[in-house]
Parts: C-alpha cells; structure tokens; sequence
C-alpha cells in the first residue's frame, strides 16, 4: 500500500495576491497559488486576423474567413463541404481555431448566388454600393421573399449543423446569410433587405441545427424593433463598428451603437450566457490602442470592452508588420482583459486514506466573459514533466462569472499501484482541438514542469 505526503512545490511559496484562509486541519494542507498573467493568445478570444499565417505580428488563436453560399450549396438538398474543410484544416493546421460566416451578397463579388436558383426564376436585384472612402462597388441582391430560396436556406443550415456543430476547429458561427456580408442589412437600400418572416425561419433554423457552436447575430433586436425579435433566443452578438459605434452616447441619430441597441432589445445580460464577438471598426485599427489616437471618433478600447463583456474581434491592424513597441505592449495589455480569466488562488489537499488524495481547488474568472464551451479538465500527477497518471475534474468552468466568488473543484484522487517518490500535482484543461492551444491559467506555475498544465504541489508517495 502507498502512503502520500503532501509537500508544498518549492514554486508554490510566493506570497499570492488573494491569501487563502488558514488551514482547518492538521491533515489539510492549504496551499496559496501566485497570480501571473494568462496569455493573450488563450484559446477562443483575443484578436482575430483574417484566415493566414501572421503569427509573428501578434499572439492569437482565432482567424476568420468567409465563404459565398454558392462554394457549399449546389442543388436542392446538395452540397460540397470541400471548400470549407480546406479552410478549417487550413486554420486547425496553425493550432487555430476559425469564426466562419457564409454570405449571399457582397459589393464587387458575382457568382454568390448559387445559378440553381437563378434558373429557377430567384429575382436579383442589382444596384451599386457606395461605401466611402472605399470605392463604389456592383451588388447582387437576391429577393429573399422568394420561396425557393428560403426552402434553400433553411436546408442549408440543417445540413451545415448536422455536419459542424461541435466541430472543434469551428469557434464561433455568426449567423450570416442575409444582406451585405452577411451582417444582417443592405443599407442604403433597406428595402431590398429580408423581411422579419424571413429572419425568423433562419434564426429557427440555426437554434435547431447548433446546440453546441455559439452562434452570433450581428444585431440585438427586441420588442418594437424593424428587426425580427432576438433578445429570448440562444444566440450571442457580434458588434462590427466596435470601439466606433459601441458606447451610449444618447444623441439623436446614435440609437444604433451597440450598447443602445443592446439596452433597447433588453439583452444586456446576455454575455452571462452566450458569447460577444464582433470587429474593430477600420478607421480604428491600430490607432485604437494608442494612448490618444489619433482619431478623435474612436472610443475608449477597454471602456468598451468592459460594457460588452466581448470575447473576440476580428482585426487587421494588428497584423500588420512594423508596428510601434508601445502599439504592441499596450494592444497586449488590453486584448487581455477580453473575455474569461481563470486563477487559481488556492488549493487544499488531504490525504483521506493511505492510497486517496483529496484534492480542492479554487478558481475564480478575473476577465470581462465566461467560457462558452464544456471543456473537460483533468488532474495529473506528474514525473520528469510527463503525466503518469490522470483523473478527470468533475467540476465545470462553464457559468464562472467574473466577480462570482471562487469555485471549488473537489475530487478524491487514486494513488494507489504507483512507485515510491515525489510527483508533482497538477490540472489542465486540454483544447479537443488536438492542435489548438491549450486553456492556461493565470498562475505563476502555469507549464512550469509540462506545457499546458498548472502545478499545484509535491506530493510524496513512500
């Protein structure tokens, strides 16, 4: 039979920021874990470049990328995933996760509406953009009134969930499909936009195929509003004016900004449940993380992210190369704050029997956002930075809000067949992308003995 001893990791002597109370037991040992930033390229938020290889620009786990619904959609009922599967394997192959959207329209693009349709007598209605400063550009709008269309979107989107929800290389859908790149207006030409029977079948169409990936919508939308109501069904939001058009401002002619939209739809809590995503404004890249940018219309980045709650943007002028030191060191400060992160100030270990060791540790979110996904931890006793044993964590991240009071993981761990010596403790919580990035810890003793996982203690076994 094995018998443990609980030794404090010579890591985990640091005075911590939060003290854990004193221990109750002389069988307890309470432990104090330091507080050290997570990193910015933390799964599943953080700033999200265009589909590509920019990885020495600056940290991220995300990239985006569209496709035309006539790349997937070939006939009633039949599809080629090819060109999806190239751009998910494509992302997943840099240890990246993707934010899809599919779009029907879009200025300067042709051959978006599938030509099934088109012979089948779909209307499309051609008119030119002018989207200044950008140049004027032709688009093809198609009559989303039209039956046969709406019998194909709606297939569609069964098929699409069928086949990708829950896939790990997919982290986030927005909804798209309808209007200018697929967000949801063909402003100047509202008219021609979907109608709110129209919107309704899609959104019922997306909560019955994905129960699994978050699904976002571009526009909050309640009662009263020229939208289809969306504020009681399981969708997040995605702003795309962000740090632009996000705060409240109150003047006539704003009530569009995401936060005034938000407060109207009565959506406000719904970060505490479904995920903010959206892309910082153009006229805002870069500059937006300067100490005074430069265009006085740009709103306060962390003001923002703190009334949002948001867990990703899609971005370009990060991505660039030479940006300034200060540029960059300050864009990492503050894409830190976006979305969850987890500490972990305390770990209490007891040895209930010979060969059992009870393990609780706390955790607590020190972000703006919860994490969306159940993914499934596990303890591991480790030696010579390998695990030799694992466990799986009965508790959950899921619903940790940012300001709830810490939560405790609690499992009772079988040590029993392993050989006399001193392993080290640890936790982590593996991405099920086999390549992606693994969730850290903001703990000093994150990947201190192997990447991915946070010390916790020595444990002896005699």
């Amino acid at each position: 039979m094995v018998r443990s001893t609980i030794v404090p990791s010579g890591l985990l002597l640091l005075t911590t920021l939060t003290p854990c109370p004193a221990q109750d037991s002389r069988q307890d040992s309470r432990l104090s874990l330091d507080y050290a930033p997570a990193p910015v390229d933390n799964p599943l938020k953080g700033l999200v470049p265009y589909q590509g290889d920019v990885r020495q620009y600056f940290p991220h786990s995300l990239e985006f990328n569209y496709l035309p619904y006539s790349a997937l959609v070939k006939g009633y009922g039949q599809f080629d995933w090819v060109p999806l599967e190239r751009m998910l394997d494509d992302i997943a192959g840099r240890g990246h996760q993707a934010v899809l959207r599919i779009f029907l329209e879009y200025p300067g693009k042709t051959g978006v509406i599938p030509d099934f349709l088109i012979r089948d007598g779909l209307k499309v209605h051609k008119w030119v953009h002018a989207d200044d400063p950008n140049p004027a550009a032709p688009v093809e709008t198609p009559d989303y009134q039209d039956t046969k269309l709406r019998r194909s979107l709606q297939s569609f989107i069964a098929a699409f969930g069928k086949k990708y929800d829950g896939d790990p290389r997919i982290g986030f859908l927005t909804a798209g499909l309808l209007g200018l790149w697929g967000e949801w207006h063909t402003y100047p030409k509202s008219e021609l936009f979907a109608p709110a029977v129209v919107q309704q079948e899609v959104m019922d169409a997306y909560e019955a195929a994905f129960k699994v990936t978050p699904v976002l919508l571009r526009y909050p939308a309640g009662d009263g509003s020229h939208m289809a109501k969306n504020s009681d069904r399981p969708f997040g939001y995605h702003d795309d004016s962000f740090a632009w058009a996000t705060l409240h401002t109150g003047r006539k002619g704003d009530e569009w900004f995401f936060m005034t939209a938000l407060r109207q739809a009565g959506a406000e809590e719904k970060w505490k449940t479904r995920p903010i995503g959206g892309e910082i404004r153009p006229e805002a890249w870069g500059q937006v993380f300067d100490e005074k940018p430069a265009n006085r219309r740009v709103q306060n980045f962390i003001r923002c992210v703190e009334a949002t709650h948001v867990t990703w943007l899609m971005d370009s002028g990060m991505f660039k190369p030479r940006q300034k030191p200060d540029r960059i060191r300050r864009a990492k400060e503050q894409v830190r704050r976006m979305g969850y992160e987890f500490h972990c100030p305390c770990v209490t270990l007891r040895r209930v029997k010979a060969d059992k060791l009870e393990v609780k540790l706390e955790i607590e979110n020190r972000g703006v956002a919860p994490f969306y996904y159940d993914w499934k931890a596990e303890w591991g006793l480790l030696a010579y930075g390998r695990p030799v044993r694992t466990t799986p964590v009965s508790g959950r991240l899921t619903g940790l809000l940012p300001g709830d009071p810490p939560r405790v993981w609690s499992d009772t761990l079988d040590v029993s067949g392993l050989h006399p010596g001193t392993y080290k403790l640890a936790v982590r919580v593996p991405n099920p992308l086999k390549t992606g990035h693994p969730l850290r810890f903001a703990n000093k003793t994150q990947d201190a003995d192997a990447v991915g996982w946070l010390t916790l203690a020595d444990v002896r076994l005699e």
